[in-house]
């Protein structure tokens, strides 16, 4: 069975200040992390994951902003089953 430590091959080596060094060893001991890398490599994971989903919601309604601005302001006729449908509602209102 493959342990985590196996999985990982990919190395990132990044420089701190010693101020933020002491600051993540003392968030680690907080959360009772057991190593400064795991630590650091869970916050950013979590961060990562963050980061993207907001990206996707603002993606998606942007998208979503310009479909519906589109067709109100699209001199598109509407299609058939659009036509359908209002004919439908008419008549039920009668």
């Amino acid at each position: 069975m493959e342990t985590q430590n196996n999985k990982r091959k990919e190395r990132i080596d990044i420089r701190v200040t010693p101020k933020e060094k002491q600051l993540f060893l003392k968030a680690l001991k907080l959360n009772g992390e057991r190593s400064l890398s795991a630590f650091i490599t869970r916050v950013v994971k979590n961060k990562s994951f963050e980061i993207i989903e907001r990206e996707n919601r603002i993606l998606a309604s942007e998208r979503d902003k310009e479909i519906f601005f589109d067709s109100i302001f699209n001199d598109q006729e509407p299609n058939q089953a659009l036509k359908d449908a209002a004919k439908k509602f008419e008549s039920s209102q009668d």
